[in-house]
């Protein structure tokens, strides 16, 4: 199973690969005549042309920048002629950092407030958090992130709107610097994990071992701890396992509204200066960090369940 979903990620990315190079080199204008500007001659432009491989067959190219990807050569910015990789590792492991910062707080507050709601179904605080968990759905990344930058920073100066971090800083400065980029993603992804884990309890409340656990007067707490969420692990691993991809690949808008230095804006920047294989690498990079883990959903999903295990 794991050999099969591993194949078919990789056939994913072969995929997305050929999308990305052919869909920006569709895009228009010349990338020469960009570089060089309105008065380069034609024999200037044809000479840059032919220094970037860009007057060779489009299946040449595409052939030499994947076989570059799979040794790990990204290939040289336009911008500043330094090295793709160099300039896309400090900022990965920024956009990691913001990622699993919002996932530790994000994953652990929506199975509680899931388990919650679903044990206290139907009441004030079950209605409450579905409403809050609807509205936080219902708005977009910049929206929420702009009311906290004037909540939590305009008009009370408790964080910085700017999270601005470099190798120097330390890790509880960083977590201080990008606590509002954070609790945007927080916001955002929480509401799906906790409805999902409240459904798919509630699912099961319903079913005869359910009902068995509680006429033997099994306290409701641990009907659902002990008894209803182990056999709800499969659909909340999938759910938890695509916010945590949207976590990484979903990070653009928030660290351009908030100024971080991460691949979101990176490939936002490439984007603006016409650099078209740092937007390539990026691009590459985010498919394959949701492919990864989406493989390792359904690995997870698979073996939490016996029955997908020993199919018969």
């Amino acid at each position: 199973m794991i050999a099969k979903r591993l194949g078919l990620g990789l056939l994913t990315l072969f995929v997305i690969s050929l999308i990305i190079f052919f869909a920006t080199g569709m895009l228009p204008g010349d990338l020469a005549q960009a570089m060089l500007g309105q008065s380069a001659t034609l024999e200037t432009v044809a000479a840059i042309r032919h220094d970037l491989g860009l007057d060779l067959p489009a299946s040449t190219r595409y052939l030499n920048w994947l076989s570059g990807m799979v040794q790990g050569d990204f290939g040289t910015s336009l911008a500043n002629k330094r090295p793709i990789a160099g300039l896309i590792a400090t900022r990965l492991g920024n956009t990691l950092f913001l990622a699993l910062y919002a996932a530790a707080i994000a994953v652990p507050l929506s199975l509680v407030l899931g388990v919650l709601a679903a044990l206290f179904r139907n009441t004030i605080f079950d209605r409450s958090a579905n409403t809050l968990a609807l509205t936080s759905i219902s708005f977009p990344e910049f929206f929420v992130a702009y009311i906290l930058i004037y909540l939590l920073s305009q008009k009370t100066g408790l964080f910085p709107s700017m999270a601005r971090i470099d190798p120097s800083t330390s890790f509880v400065q960083a977590l201080y610097q990008t606590f509002l980029p954070a609790l945007t993603l927080t916001l955002v992804v929480t509401a799906h994990m906790m409805r999902m884990t409240r459904a798919a309890i509630i699912n099961l409340l319903s079913y005869p071992y359910i009902e068995m656990a509680r006429l033997k007067g099994i306290k409701p707490v641990r009907v659902i701890l002990s008894h209803a969420l182990p056999n709800a692990l499969a659909p909340i691993i999938t759910v938890v396992a695509l916010n945590l991809a949207y976590l990484v690949t979903g990070v653009v808008i928030v660290e351009v509204v908030f100024v971080y230095p991460g691949l979101g804006q990176l490939i936002v920047d490439s984007v603006s200066k016409r650099d078209l294989p740092v937007v390539q690498a990026v691009a590459l990079i985010f498919a394959a960090a949701y492919v990864l883990l989406n493989l390792f959903a359904d690995v997870l999903a698979t073996l939490s369940n016996p029955r997908l295990i020993h199919r018969k």
